[in-house]
């Protein structure tokens, strides 16, 4: 039976940089952004179907934008104490869990890749998605 689950949020990012360490995985010129992901100036005010932008260096679309991604993690305020093998960070007294990047409301600041934010781990909002990973 097939296995399916969050990434982690080390995970996630990693595949969001697809090995670059610029603020986007296609550099660090947001005037590429829309080439790449729906945000606040192009999105029209709605998620889009996944593809119809340009996908990243390994194939991954819409990595920097078009709905916030939820990862397995709970929320901390630093990465002190984080797990250094990539494996979701579930310890600690948060409620909160990590979702990242940007979505089809955000500026371009929030769509790099190194965004992160806390939720509640039962909110929804229409700008609020997930991707999920199938293990092998």
């Amino acid at each position: 039976m097939d296995r399916y689950r969050l990434p982690s949020e080390a995970e996630w990012e990693y595949a969001c940089r697809a090995g670059t360490t610029t603020i986007y995985s296609f550099g660090s010129d947001n005037s590429r952004l829309g080439d790449y992901v729906w945000y606040g100036e192009n999105s029209g005010d709605n998620t889009h179907p996944v593809g119809l932008k340009s996908p990243n260096a390994w194939g991954l679309y819409d990595m920097h934008g078009n709905v916030l991604e939820w990862v397995q993690d709970k929320y901390h305020d630093s990465y002190d104490g984080a797990p250094i093998n990539g494996n979701a960070w579930e310890s600690g007294d948060s409620s909160d869990r990590v979702i990242r990047c940007g979505a089809w409301s955000d500026s371009t600041t929030q769509c790099r890749s190194a965004n992160r934010y806390k939720r509640d781990a039962d909110e929804y909002r229409s700008n609020l998605g997930f991707r999920l990973l199938k293990e092998i």
